[in-house]
């Protein structure tokens, strides 16, 4: 079996190898879910990172995240800074990155 090396990144990598056998030593992942709540309705609740996207956008003006409320069905957009991006795209909400149209 050869091996190679990833470019730099200090990871090798073996021909042949199956996706069983790279996931063996893994554990179950609990899924994340994230605090949230509806300006209209008021309703507090927790939702799933597949109920929410994020948009980023070059000025935190075009940077915000959205879901739809599970209470009253009313599509919520919120800013969102940097903590809240890392939050997010570390607990794995899917994200779109916007660019500009000059």
């Amino acid at each position: 079996m050869s091996e190679s090396s990833a470019s730099g990144a200090g990871v090798t990598a073996h021909e042949g190898m199956t996706v069983a056998a790279a996931f063996a030593g893994m554990r179950s992942v609990t899924p994340v879910t994230f605090r949230a709540g509806c300006p209209d309705c008021r309703v507090s609740f927790e939702l799933a990172a597949s109920s929410l996207r994020l948009a980023i956008g070059a000025s935190s003006r075009t940077t915000f995240y959205s879901f739809t409320c599970p209470e009253c069905g009313e599509a919520v957009r919120k800013p969102a800074g940097e903590r809240i991006v890392e939050l997010l795209t570390g607990g794995g909400v899917r994200t779109l990155r916007l660019h500009s149209t000059l």
